[in-house]
């Protein structure tokens, strides 16, 4: 990385990205109707804020300017899920779908982020971190939607 600006935006990306999984996972806590889902869904929210806090934490310590919300694509996803959980097809089987797919697109970014040259240590160290949080959401997601295939 040639300057600080680069790194803030990689981190910005990732910012986003935690808003929109934050956002997200609320939305699906909020349409589902099984307690582990409710409960999954609440603690990702949770640990995506925490994500996000650390992103601006570290893009204000290198000098920049943390981004406003999340992304569209974020928000378009998100109506997505309230549409399907407000005329219930098969409710909580494509949520968990939905969900498994946007955090496939999370890891997709974390992947990118990973990818650039010359990110300083502890930005690499923070995006290496919070990258295996969103692969364990991943898998945690696609787990409770094997089950609920399961039970149809």
């Amino acid at each position: 990385m040639s300057d600080n600006k680069e790194v803030v935006s990689v981190l910005n990306d990732l910012l986003e990205n935690s808003r929109d999984g934050e956002y997200g996972f609320k939305t699906c806590a909020e349409q589902v109707e099984t307690a582990s889902a409710k409960t999954l869904f609440a603690t990702r929210a949770a640990g995506c804020a925490q994500a996000a806090r650390e992103l601006e934490a570290m893009i204000v310590q290198y000098g920049g300017e943390p981004a406003e919300g999340g992304t569209t694509a974020g928000a378009l996803h998100r109506g997505w899920v309230k549409a399907k959980g407000a005329v219930g097809f098969d409710s909580e089987l494509s949520i968990l779908e939905s969900c498994e797919k946007g955090e496939d697109s999370a890891i997709a970014r974390y992947r990118k982020a990973m990818k650039e040259e010359g990110l300083p240590a502890d930005v690499r160290a923070l995006i290496e971190r919070q990258a295996a949080g969103a692969q364990k959401n991943h898998d945690q997601i696609r787990d409770l939607r094997d089950v609920a295939r399961a039970q149809k």
